[in-house]
């Protein structure tokens, strides 16, 4: 039995007997709060006599008729698959369904608002959920029409792809009896669409709050934009802002790809409980609506919102205008996407150091994945639907984009764009292939791009590359190379296109680049001649600029240098390359990491990108959970939190910095003296100058006090009492699950594991709340429970929940623990596994190379 996964010989097949024409969906969202009615029409041509199938997920089939024929649901449903035997050449396909509702993020989303006790609805259809709302053949590649009919509660908004077509229409008599107001029904219609796949067809509905504006396009289009979100929430929506990086984006794209923008309109919509940043829907783009701010946020998430607004335009060409044939190439959609969108911030928003963000953000996720036993080329094997769910990853996105960046500076930026004008021209509502984009890229460079392809796109892996120094008694440079070795896992040497900076103090004492030489670097060593007879630079940075795709050293001088004087960079981006080489060589179990923490603490206060101090943040917390050798974890973890509360107090008031510090403190506080400061700020004791304890600062400072065992179920009702919102329940769920009790851990290890109707957002906030604990010994009986658990949890829940489940309640807080080898149980796991889930086997192996990781930077830690 097929279950609910496809392979990619099944739809190879089913694409060489079917072409898909369009799809008439019909939707009545007012049955009742569980299902709703689905009637699908699809018309296709077939292979006369061929067999085939077509997909849906749903409770209860109806109806199945095909060509005026009507087949017995008993006889040709099975699993998530309706037969289809005897096609004709030019078939019609009725089928009438009741689908449901889901809680998990995918398919068709209900949620209920706490605040007012109205319905919103959401579609999530990547990567093969449309079948989870009307029948489908779910795969790329059969590319139609959709032509859309809601029916709806009449007070509602309904969006889909396409504008709808004149108003709705009321139904007298028709009683809404899927919960919140009743007043009445109606029906939506919606224009047809340009040929597009399934997945990024798209339906919200609900009471949410809009706000339109509009531009033209470069064709002299109108394009209407609508911003949306749950009414709850519409004071706090930014619309200038959104739509002025909307309106850039548009500008940007249109000239760059020399492509109008391909669909009737753009609807940016902020919804409940999403799972992602957002969704590339056509002309429909859904995003977590945590970028709608209640509170104050750093400046890092409002950079990182306007890089997704960016990045899920993009999609409008690359991905929905031009999709890739199969899920092997998902890469050409969210490589180019990530690039792209990193270009635009850097080009036409007030983020111009964007690159920088990419360089700590998306590189290190690239670089850490690229490390895992499950690294793959960034054109993977896909074989099926499962492969593919856990294959959006730091490959398929920042890798990806980190080589694409590397390839423009090897063609040409202009070549470059020349090349994707060609690829948009040629392939316009189609789909791709690999071959198909350096086809275009090779017409247009003059060069032969296979042999980059096959190394770069094609192998994984990442290569180290460090210089080679020579100097006489004068400090002149008598030799000079750029050393690449190689991983022992995948042994590829690769040609990078890098810079070689070197940096000398200023009369002023500012850190300022003297030097840059740009070259070709190709095998174990390349010679930089240009370097040799000139004074050696007090710091010497290969790959600056952050051109290539490779993991750095620095030589000894440059590295005592650089620590020394981290702080008199006069750029972000090379003192961030600094940053991230000291981290992986943390990582990578040669430096210790208490040296690392020092690093951090002693320079973070004259970091001044948001995000590189949030990137920093995030890699502090690891290095003392995860890298100090347990028995210096204590003390360090302590003397870190007291550091940070230091820098607190000293950073200017009201300031971007003060916020992430105060933050980061109240996450480590462990002392009771520190507790009792956390109080302090909660309760008002404690003033910080300019620093405003709003709602969810609220949250986050009740919720350190919960963890360490000085605020407790009271404290969190009364919280809940005066924030009862989703946001609120979703960080009351963490709180409760961070209780330092056992009855408190099992409790919300039954919630997640024993049972499945906690929402997709709850749930994620219940595990993150169960792992948050000073005392590990908490989390020690769960071990082997964890263990006992996955297959079954693997089987039951949905990709989303079973991956949340799988990574987030992994114990490794327990590394290092002297009663648990978590190394060994989790050998004992796969060993006694061979046949589990490729994908649930690849996360549990994901898992046991980060314990690897953590017990060899212990030990760096211990010699130290």
């Amino acid at each position: 039995m097929p279950g609910q996964n496809l392979t990619r010989d099944e739809a190879r097949q089913r694409a060489s007997l079917v072409q898909t024409a369009s799809y008439e969906v019909a939707l009545d969202l007012t049955t009742g709060p569980s299902t709703f009615l689905s009637r699908s029409t699809v018309r296709f041509t077939a292979t006369e006599g061929a067999s085939t199938f077509i997909d849906l997920i749903a409770p209860t089939v109806r109806e199945v008729v095909l060509n005026g024929r009507g087949l017995d649901p008993a006889d040709v449903v099975a699993d998530s698959r309706i037969r289809l035997d005897g096609l004709a050449a030019e078939n019609e396909l009725v089928v009438v369904a009741d689908c449901a509702y889901m809680n998990t993020g995918e398919g068709l989303h209900r949620f209920v608002d706490p605040v007012d006790d109205e319905v919103y609805l959401y579609s999530q259809f990547e990567v093969a959920d449309s079948r989870r709302v009307f029948a489908v053949f779910e795969q790329p590649d059969l590319k139609a029409t959709f032509t859309f009919t809601v029916t709806a509660p009449a007070h509602w908004t309904v969006v889909s792809n396409g504008p709808a077509v004149g108003q709705p229409v009321r139904i007298e008599g028709g009683v809404n009896r899927n919960g919140g107001t009743d007043h009445g029904i109606a029906v939506w219609q919606f224009e047809t669409t340009p040929r597009i796949s399934s997945y990024i067809t798209a339906i919200v509905a609900g009471p949410y709050h809009g706000e339109h504006r509009e531009l033209t396009s470069i064709d002299g289009r109108t394009i209407p934009l609508g911003v949306y979100c749950r009414a709850s929430l519409a004071e706090h929506l930014d619309i200038d802002n959104i739509v002025d990086i909307t309106r850039a984006g548009f500008a940007f794209y249109e000239k760059t790809f020399g492509t109008p923008y391909p669909f009737a309109k753009y609807d940016q919509l902020f919804v409940p409980e999403f799972n992602a940043g957002a969704m590339e829907n056509a002309g429909c783009v859904t995003f977590v609506e945590t970028y709608v701010f209640r509170s104050k946020v750093p400046d890092a998430t409002v950079e990182r919102r306007a890089v997704t607004i960016l990045h899920e335009l993009a999609h409008m060409w690359f991905g929905d205008l031009v999709t890739m044939q199969w899920w092997d190439d998902l890469w050409l959609n969210e490589s180019f996407a990530e690039f792209q969108s990193t270009r635009a911030t850097a080009t036409v928003t007030p983020w111009t150091s964007a690159w920088t963000t990419f360089s700590s953000l998306e590189k290190s996720w690239a670089y850490r994945q690229d490390q895992l036993p499950s690294t793959h080329p960034i054109a993977a094997d896909i074989r099926d639907l499962e492969d593919v769910e856990v294959n959006f990853d730091g490959i398929t996105y920042a890798k990806g984009a980190s080589v694409l960046r590397q390839l423009v500076a090897w063609v040409g930026e202009e070549e470059f764009d020349a090349g994707v004008r060609a690829y948009f021209a040629k392939h316009a509502y189609g789909n791709t292939r690999l071959r198909d984009l350096l086809s275009e890229l090779e017409v247009t460079s003059g060069r032969d791009l296979s042999a980059w392809s096959r190394l770069w796109l094609e192998q994984a892996g990442v290569t180290l590359v460090r210089p080679a120094i020579e100097v006489d008694d004068d400090g002149v440079i008598t030799a000079a190379a750029v050393l690449q070795e190689v991983p022992g896992t995948h042994p590829v040497q690769r040609p990078h296109r890098l810079a070689v900076g070197g940096y000398d103090l200023d009369a002023s004492g500012r850190l300022v680049r003297t030097t840059r030489i740009e070259l070709d670097v190709d095998g174990p060593s390349t010679p930089v001649p240009e370097l040799v007879g000139k004074h050696r630079p007090d710091l010497l940075l290969v790959n600056d600029d952050d051109l290539a795709y490779a993991k750095t050293r620095l030589d000894p001088v440059s590295l005592a240098f650089a620590t020394e004087h981290l702080a008199a960079f006069d750029a972000s981006l090379p003192r961030t390359l600094v940053w991230a080489a000291a981290w992986d060589a943390t990582r990578d179990g040669e430096t210790p990491a208490r040296g690392y923490i020092d690093l951090v603490l002693g320079n973070l206060a004259h970091e001044t990108d948001s995000s590189v101090v949030l990137v920093l943040l995030r890699q502090l917390t690891t290095a003392l959970d995860l890298y100090v050798a347990p028995e210096h974890r204590g003390a360090t973890a302590a003397a870190a939190a007291d550091r940070l509360l230091e820098l607190a107090r000293a950073a200017a008031a009201g300031s971007d910095l003060q916020l992430q510090l105060v933050k980061a403190f109240a996450a480590r506080a462990v002392t009771e003296a520190q507790l009792s400061l956390v109080t302090d700020l909660l309760d008002g004791r404690l003033h910080l100058p300019g620093l405003s304890v709003d709602t969810d600062l609220r949250w986050e400072l009740l919720s350190s006090l919960v963890t360490g065992g000085r605020a407790g179920e009271p404290d969190i009702a009364a919280q809940l009492a005066a924030d009862p919102t989703a946001t609120g329940q979703r960080a009351a769920a963490a709180a409760r699950a961070a209780v330092p009790t056992a009855e408190a851990k099992e409790s919300a290890w039954t919630s997640v594991v024993d049972r499945d109707d906690l929402p997709n957002a709850v749930q994620a906030a219940t595990i993150a709340g169960f792992g948050r604990v000073h005392d590990v010994d908490l989390l020690v009986p769960f071990v082997d429970r964890y263990f006992e658990a996955i297959e079954e949890v693997w089987r039951t829940r949905t990709n989303e929940i079973a991956q949340t489940i799988v990574f987030g309640l992994y114990p490794v807080e327990l590394v290092g623990h002297a009663d648990v080898d978590l190394l060994a149980r989790t050998d004992a796991w796969l060993g006694a596994h061979p046949d589990a889930a490729p994908a649930l086997r690849r996360i549990v192996s994901e898992n046991r190379d980060g314990v690897r990781r953590a017990l060899a930077a212990q030990e760096a830690d211990r010699r130290s």
